[in-house]
Protein backbone atom coordinates (compact mmCIF):
# COMPACT_ATOMS: atom_id res chain seq x y z
CA UNK A 1 0.00 0.00 0.00
CA UNK A 2 1.36 3.04 -0.99
CA UNK A 3 0.76 6.42 0.89
CA UNK A 4 1.28 9.91 0.45
CA UNK A 5 3.03 11.40 3.53
CA UNK A 6 2.10 14.42 5.21
CA UNK A 7 5.53 15.66 6.39
CA UNK A 8 7.65 14.28 3.21
CA UNK A 9 10.79 16.21 4.14
CA UNK A 10 10.93 14.86 7.79
CA UNK A 11 13.26 12.25 9.08
CA UNK A 12 14.44 11.38 12.37
CA UNK A 13 15.12 13.70 14.96
CA UNK A 14 18.45 15.20 15.44
CA UNK A 15 18.52 14.23 18.64
CA UNK A 16 17.49 10.82 17.76
CA UNK A 17 20.30 9.97 15.58
CA UNK A 18 23.29 11.66 17.71
CA UNK A 19 21.79 9.67 20.86
CA UNK A 20 21.83 6.65 18.72
CA UNK A 21 25.36 7.36 17.50
CA UNK A 22 26.29 7.78 21.01
CA UNK A 23 24.91 4.63 22.44
CA UNK A 24 26.57 2.83 19.35
CA UNK A 25 30.15 4.14 19.57
CA UNK A 26 30.16 4.56 23.31
CA UNK A 27 30.40 7.91 23.64
CA UNK A 28 29.48 10.37 25.86
CA UNK A 29 26.63 12.32 25.32
CA UNK A 30 26.50 15.93 25.30
CA UNK A 31 23.86 15.70 22.78
CA UNK A 32 20.30 15.15 23.38
CA UNK A 33 19.17 17.35 26.54
CA UNK A 34 18.44 15.59 29.60
CA UNK A 35 20.55 15.19 32.50
CA UNK A 36 22.71 12.06 33.55
CA UNK A 37 21.42 12.88 37.52
CA UNK A 38 18.62 12.30 39.74
CA UNK A 39 15.80 14.60 40.69
CA UNK A 40 15.31 15.39 44.01
CA UNK A 41 14.14 12.20 45.98
CA UNK A 42 11.43 14.38 47.98
CA UNK A 43 9.53 14.82 44.33
CA UNK A 44 10.06 11.07 43.54
CA UNK A 45 8.90 9.65 46.93
CA UNK A 46 5.57 11.93 46.25
CA UNK A 47 5.05 10.06 43.39
CA UNK A 48 5.53 6.94 44.83
CA UNK A 49 2.82 7.75 48.18
CA UNK A 50 0.17 8.97 45.11
CA UNK A 51 0.84 5.96 42.70
CA UNK A 52 0.36 3.81 46.11
CA UNK A 53 -2.57 5.73 47.41
CA UNK A 54 -4.85 5.23 44.42
CA UNK A 55 -4.16 8.14 42.40
CA UNK A 56 -3.59 6.13 38.89
CA UNK A 57 -6.89 6.47 37.42
CA UNK A 58 -8.13 9.46 34.51
CA UNK A 59 -7.83 12.55 35.80
CA UNK A 60 -9.44 15.57 34.59
CA UNK A 61 -9.18 16.45 31.06
CA UNK A 62 -7.37 19.94 32.14
CA UNK A 63 -5.33 18.71 34.60
CA UNK A 64 -5.81 18.29 38.70
CA UNK A 65 -7.20 21.54 40.02
CA UNK A 66 -4.70 21.40 42.70
CA UNK A 67 -1.72 21.76 40.14
CA UNK A 68 -2.69 24.51 37.90
CA UNK A 69 -3.44 26.02 41.59
CA UNK A 70 -0.39 25.72 42.67
CA UNK A 71 0.80 26.58 39.07
CA UNK A 72 -1.18 29.74 39.63
CA UNK A 73 0.30 30.29 43.21
CA UNK A 74 3.55 29.92 42.06
CA UNK A 75 3.34 32.60 39.19
CA UNK A 76 1.41 35.19 41.44
CA UNK A 77 3.93 34.68 44.10
CA UNK A 78 7.19 35.27 42.45
CA UNK A 79 6.05 37.43 39.43
CA UNK A 80 3.03 38.92 40.32
CA UNK A 81 0.99 37.54 37.46
CA UNK A 82 -2.21 36.79 38.03
CA UNK A 83 -3.67 33.56 36.19
CA UNK A 84 -7.39 31.93 36.50
CA UNK A 85 -6.19 28.33 37.61
CA UNK A 86 -9.67 27.10 35.67
CA UNK A 87 -9.91 29.32 32.53
CA UNK A 88 -6.45 30.08 31.52
CA UNK A 89 -4.00 26.99 32.96
CA UNK A 90 -4.29 23.39 30.75
CA UNK A 91 -1.82 20.89 32.49
CA UNK A 92 -0.14 18.83 29.03
CA UNK A 93 1.85 15.69 28.52
CA UNK A 94 4.95 17.52 27.90
CA UNK A 95 5.81 20.85 26.28
CA UNK A 96 5.83 19.48 22.81
CA UNK A 97 2.48 18.28 23.08
CA UNK A 98 0.96 21.79 24.28
CA UNK A 99 3.22 23.12 21.69
CA UNK A 100 1.55 21.17 19.11
CA UNK A 101 -1.63 21.93 20.25
CA UNK A 102 -1.55 25.52 20.55
CA UNK A 103 -0.51 25.71 16.65
CA UNK A 104 -3.32 23.25 15.96
CA UNK A 105 -6.09 25.24 17.64
CA UNK A 106 -5.47 28.60 15.74
CA UNK A 107 -3.33 27.74 12.08
CA UNK A 108 -5.57 27.19 9.70
CA UNK A 109 -4.50 26.22 5.99
CA UNK A 110 -2.89 29.27 4.16
CA UNK A 111 -1.77 31.00 7.17
CA UNK A 112 1.97 32.01 7.82
CA UNK A 113 3.51 31.17 11.13
CA UNK A 114 7.17 33.17 11.57
CA UNK A 115 10.34 31.28 13.47
CA UNK A 116 13.37 32.66 14.30
CA UNK A 117 15.89 30.73 12.58
CA UNK A 118 18.15 28.74 14.44
CA UNK A 119 14.64 27.38 15.98
CA UNK A 120 13.72 24.33 17.57
CA UNK A 121 12.66 21.58 15.11
CA UNK A 122 8.85 20.76 17.03
CA UNK A 123 7.61 23.81 15.64
CA UNK A 124 7.80 22.95 11.58
CA UNK A 125 6.02 19.73 11.41
CA UNK A 126 3.48 20.94 13.78
CA UNK A 127 2.84 23.66 11.43
CA UNK A 128 2.93 21.70 8.29
CA UNK A 129 0.31 19.29 9.44
CA UNK A 130 -2.25 22.28 10.47
CA UNK A 131 -1.63 23.41 6.64
CA UNK A 132 0.54 26.40 7.82
CA UNK A 133 3.36 27.90 6.08
CA UNK A 134 6.60 28.29 7.88
CA UNK A 135 8.14 31.35 7.57
CA UNK A 136 11.82 31.21 8.72
CA UNK A 137 14.03 34.72 9.65
CA UNK A 138 17.75 34.52 10.50
CA UNK A 139 18.92 35.57 14.15
CA UNK A 140 21.53 37.97 14.46
CA UNK A 141 24.99 36.32 15.18
CA UNK A 142 27.05 35.90 17.16
CA UNK A 143 24.78 35.97 20.48
CA UNK A 144 21.47 35.17 18.54
CA UNK A 145 19.43 38.60 18.86
CA UNK A 146 16.46 39.50 16.77
CA UNK A 147 16.27 42.08 14.03
CA UNK A 148 12.87 43.52 14.85
CA UNK A 149 13.04 46.31 12.50
CA UNK A 150 13.56 43.60 10.07
CA UNK A 151 10.43 41.56 11.76
CA UNK A 152 8.18 44.23 10.45
CA UNK A 153 9.39 43.11 6.84
CA UNK A 154 7.79 39.78 7.30
CA UNK A 155 4.41 40.56 8.68
CA UNK A 156 1.11 41.21 6.95
CA UNK A 157 -2.28 40.36 7.54
CA UNK A 158 -1.67 36.75 6.21
CA UNK A 159 0.83 35.49 9.47
CA UNK A 160 -1.24 34.19 11.75
CA UNK A 161 1.27 33.10 14.79
CA UNK A 162 4.79 33.73 15.74
CA UNK A 163 6.66 31.98 17.76
CA UNK A 164 9.45 32.97 20.19
CA UNK A 165 11.66 30.66 22.21
CA UNK A 166 13.24 32.14 25.62
CA UNK A 167 15.44 31.30 26.90
CA UNK A 168 16.36 29.57 23.33
CA UNK A 169 17.21 26.17 22.64
CA UNK A 170 19.17 25.70 20.62
CA UNK A 171 20.64 29.59 20.78
CA UNK A 172 20.86 30.28 24.25
CA UNK A 173 19.72 33.44 23.92
CA UNK A 174 17.44 35.50 25.92
CA UNK A 175 14.42 37.74 25.76
CA UNK A 176 14.55 40.98 27.64
CA UNK A 177 11.93 43.54 28.68
CA UNK A 178 12.61 45.58 25.75
CA UNK A 179 12.17 43.03 23.14
CA UNK A 180 8.80 42.20 24.41
CA UNK A 181 7.92 46.09 23.80
CA UNK A 182 9.91 45.93 20.45
CA UNK A 183 7.83 42.48 19.55
CA UNK A 184 4.07 43.91 20.58
CA UNK A 185 5.36 46.84 18.86
CA UNK A 186 5.94 45.01 15.79
CA UNK A 187 2.83 43.01 15.75
CA UNK A 188 0.25 45.65 16.85
CA UNK A 189 -1.53 46.57 13.80
CA UNK A 190 -2.09 42.97 12.53
CA UNK A 191 -4.04 39.98 14.33
CA UNK A 192 -1.72 37.24 14.84
CA UNK A 193 -1.22 34.90 17.83
CA UNK A 194 2.42 34.71 19.61
CA UNK A 195 3.29 31.33 20.75
CA UNK A 196 6.09 31.78 23.46
CA UNK A 197 7.95 28.69 24.12
CA UNK A 198 9.64 29.25 27.77
CA UNK A 199 10.53 26.04 29.03
CA UNK A 200 13.52 27.02 30.04
CA UNK A 201 12.56 30.05 32.54
CA UNK A 202 14.49 29.25 35.18
CA UNK A 203 17.69 28.10 33.30
CA UNK A 204 18.81 31.67 32.45
CA UNK A 205 22.34 33.30 34.13
CA UNK A 206 24.13 36.08 35.08
CA UNK A 207 21.39 37.64 37.52
CA UNK A 208 19.14 38.38 34.72
CA UNK A 209 15.27 37.90 35.20
CA UNK A 210 13.35 35.62 32.90
CA UNK A 211 10.85 37.83 30.77
CA UNK A 212 8.39 35.97 29.94
CA UNK A 213 5.19 37.22 28.19
CA UNK A 214 2.68 36.86 30.73
CA UNK A 215 4.59 39.75 32.55
CA UNK A 216 3.30 41.83 28.90
CA UNK A 217 0.00 43.19 29.07
CA UNK A 218 -0.13 43.47 25.42
CA UNK A 219 1.32 40.36 24.67
CA UNK A 220 -0.27 38.33 27.08
CA UNK A 221 -3.90 38.98 25.57
CA UNK A 222 -2.75 37.33 22.70
CA UNK A 223 -0.39 34.64 23.58
CA UNK A 224 -0.16 30.83 24.38
CA UNK A 225 2.61 30.46 27.12
CA UNK A 226 4.11 26.40 27.04
CA UNK A 227 6.08 25.45 30.34
CA UNK A 228 7.76 22.28 31.39
CA UNK A 229 7.97 20.42 34.43
CA UNK A 230 10.56 18.04 33.42
CA UNK A 231 13.23 20.50 32.65
CA UNK A 232 12.86 22.24 35.90
CA UNK A 233 12.45 19.30 38.23
CA UNK A 234 15.07 17.10 36.21
CA UNK A 235 12.48 14.82 34.87
CA UNK A 236 12.49 15.15 31.29
CA UNK A 237 10.91 11.74 30.70
CA UNK A 238 8.11 12.06 32.77
CA UNK A 239 7.12 14.66 29.73
CA UNK A 240 4.98 16.76 31.77
CA UNK A 241 4.42 20.75 31.09
CA UNK A 242 1.51 23.33 30.95
CA UNK A 243 0.16 25.77 28.58
CA UNK A 244 -1.42 29.40 29.80
CA UNK A 245 -3.39 31.20 28.22
CA UNK A 246 -6.43 33.68 27.57
CA UNK A 247 -9.70 32.06 27.99
CA UNK A 248 -10.81 32.05 24.89
CA UNK A 249 -7.62 30.79 23.47
CA UNK A 250 -7.32 28.03 26.21
CA UNK A 251 -10.78 26.84 24.66
CA UNK A 252 -9.29 26.36 21.59
CA UNK A 253 -6.21 24.74 22.80
CA UNK A 254 -8.51 22.23 24.63
CA UNK A 255 -10.54 21.13 21.97
CA UNK A 256 -7.22 19.62 20.02
CA UNK A 257 -5.71 18.68 23.65
CA UNK A 258 -8.54 16.12 24.78
CA UNK A 259 -8.71 14.78 21.29
CA UNK A 260 -4.63 14.32 21.31
CA UNK A 261 -3.92 12.80 24.30
CA UNK A 262 -6.97 13.45 26.44
CA UNK A 263 -4.71 14.06 29.66
CA UNK A 264 -1.77 13.49 31.96
CA UNK A 265 -0.60 10.93 33.58
CA UNK A 266 -2.54 11.44 37.27
CA UNK A 267 0.69 10.53 40.42
CA UNK A 268 2.82 12.85 38.36
CA UNK A 269 0.44 15.47 38.42
CA UNK A 270 -0.34 14.96 42.71
CA UNK A 271 3.31 14.62 42.89
CA UNK A 272 4.46 18.24 41.23
CA UNK A 273 1.21 19.39 42.94
CA UNK A 274 2.81 18.81 46.21
CA UNK A 275 6.19 19.80 45.19
CA UNK A 276 5.54 23.12 43.96
CA UNK A 277 3.80 23.71 47.32
CA UNK A 278 6.67 22.36 49.79
CA UNK A 279 10.01 22.97 47.79
CA UNK A 280 10.07 26.40 46.23
CA UNK A 281 13.46 26.17 46.79
CA UNK A 282 14.10 24.05 44.15
CA UNK A 283 13.37 26.28 40.94
CA UNK A 284 14.73 29.50 42.99
CA UNK A 285 17.83 27.76 43.00
CA UNK A 286 17.80 26.31 39.71
CA UNK A 287 19.90 29.08 38.18
CA UNK A 288 22.41 29.09 40.41
CA UNK A 289 22.89 25.73 39.71
CA UNK A 290 22.85 25.51 36.23
CA UNK A 291 25.06 28.26 36.09
CA UNK A 292 27.76 26.85 38.33
CA UNK A 293 28.05 23.91 35.71
CA UNK A 294 27.99 26.52 32.51
CA UNK A 295 30.65 28.01 34.02
CA UNK A 296 32.87 24.55 35.36
CA UNK A 297 31.68 23.38 31.72
CA UNK A 298 33.14 26.58 29.68
CA UNK A 299 36.41 26.21 32.34
CA UNK A 300 36.86 23.15 31.64
CA UNK A 301 37.25 23.40 28.02
CA UNK A 302 38.27 27.11 27.83
CA UNK A 303 41.92 25.87 26.83
CA UNK A 304 40.74 23.86 23.86
CA UNK A 305 40.72 24.71 20.11
CA UNK A 306 36.72 25.69 20.03
CA UNK A 307 35.39 28.85 20.51
CA UNK A 308 33.02 29.38 23.03
CA UNK A 309 29.75 31.61 21.62
CA UNK A 310 27.71 33.34 24.75
CA UNK A 311 25.36 31.14 26.67
CA UNK A 312 22.64 33.49 28.18
CA UNK A 313 20.37 30.68 29.60
CA UNK A 314 19.08 27.07 28.86
CA UNK A 315 21.56 24.13 29.28
CA UNK A 316 23.42 24.14 26.16
CA UNK A 317 26.66 25.57 25.02
CA UNK A 318 27.45 26.22 21.50
CA UNK A 319 31.04 26.10 20.23
CA UNK A 320 32.66 27.11 17.14
CA UNK A 321 35.31 24.30 15.78
CA UNK A 322 36.44 26.29 12.79
CA UNK A 323 40.04 25.99 14.03
CA UNK A 324 39.68 22.42 14.22
CA UNK A 325 38.01 21.19 10.97
CA UNK A 326 36.26 22.67 7.92
CA UNK A 327 33.62 19.86 7.75
CA UNK A 328 29.84 20.46 7.83
CA UNK A 329 28.74 20.24 10.96
CA UNK A 330 26.82 16.82 10.59
CA UNK A 331 29.98 15.09 9.58
CA UNK A 332 31.94 16.81 12.32
CA UNK A 333 29.48 15.75 15.02
CA UNK A 334 29.58 12.33 13.63
CA UNK A 335 33.04 12.49 13.62
CA UNK A 336 32.75 13.82 17.26
CA UNK A 337 31.00 10.99 18.23
CA UNK A 338 32.45 8.05 16.25
CA UNK A 339 36.59 8.94 16.63
CA UNK A 340 36.23 10.99 19.81
CA UNK A 341 33.57 9.44 21.64
CA UNK A 342 31.98 12.76 22.63
CA UNK A 343 28.74 13.37 20.96
CA UNK A 344 27.17 16.74 19.95
CA UNK A 345 24.49 18.31 18.16
CA UNK A 346 25.32 19.95 14.75
CA UNK A 347 22.93 23.62 14.91
CA UNK A 348 22.03 23.11 10.47
CA UNK A 349 19.33 21.14 11.10
CA UNK A 350 17.89 24.05 13.08
CA UNK A 351 17.65 25.98 9.82
CA UNK A 352 15.93 26.55 6.98
CA UNK A 353 18.81 28.10 5.19
CA UNK A 354 22.15 28.08 7.03
CA UNK A 355 24.55 29.95 7.32
CA UNK A 356 28.17 28.84 6.04
CA UNK A 357 28.95 28.59 10.09
CA UNK A 358 30.80 25.69 12.21
CA UNK A 359 28.87 25.30 14.98
CA UNK A 360 28.04 22.58 17.21
CA UNK A 361 25.92 22.23 20.28
CA UNK A 362 27.24 20.35 24.16
CA UNK A 363 24.74 20.15 26.30
CA UNK A 364 26.32 20.50 30.10
CA UNK A 365 23.02 19.03 32.07
CA UNK A 366 25.29 16.39 33.60
CA UNK A 367 27.40 15.03 36.62
CA UNK A 368 30.75 17.24 36.82
CA UNK A 369 32.64 14.06 36.61
CA UNK A 370 30.83 13.58 33.01
CA UNK A 371 31.87 16.92 32.21
CA UNK A 372 35.42 16.78 33.04
CA UNK A 373 35.34 13.52 31.56
CA UNK A 374 34.25 14.83 28.66
CA UNK A 375 36.81 17.67 28.81
CA UNK A 376 39.75 15.88 28.98
CA UNK A 377 38.79 14.38 25.47
CA UNK A 378 37.74 17.80 23.83
CA UNK A 379 40.80 19.52 24.90
CA UNK A 380 42.76 16.79 23.21
CA UNK A 381 41.54 17.24 20.03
Amino acid sequence: MQLQSKLPDVSTTIFTVMSKMAQEFGAINLSQGYPDFEPDSVLTDRLMHHVRSGKNQYPPMTGIPELRQAVSGKLKKHSDIDVDFDSEITITSGATEALFCAISSVVCPGDKVIVFDPSYDSYGPAVTLAGGEMIHMPMTLPDYRIDWEMLKGYLDDSVRMIIVNSPSNPSSSVLHPDDLDLLADAIRPYKCIVLSDEVYEHIIFDGVAHASVLTHPELRSRSFAVFSFGKTYHVTGWKIGYCIAPAEMTREFRKVHQFNVFTTPTPMQWALADFLESSPQNYLELPDFYQAKRDLFRSLIGSSRFELLPCAGTYFQLADYSQISDQKDVDFAAWMTREKKVAVIPLTPFYQQAPDTRIVRFCFAKQDETLAEAAEIINAI
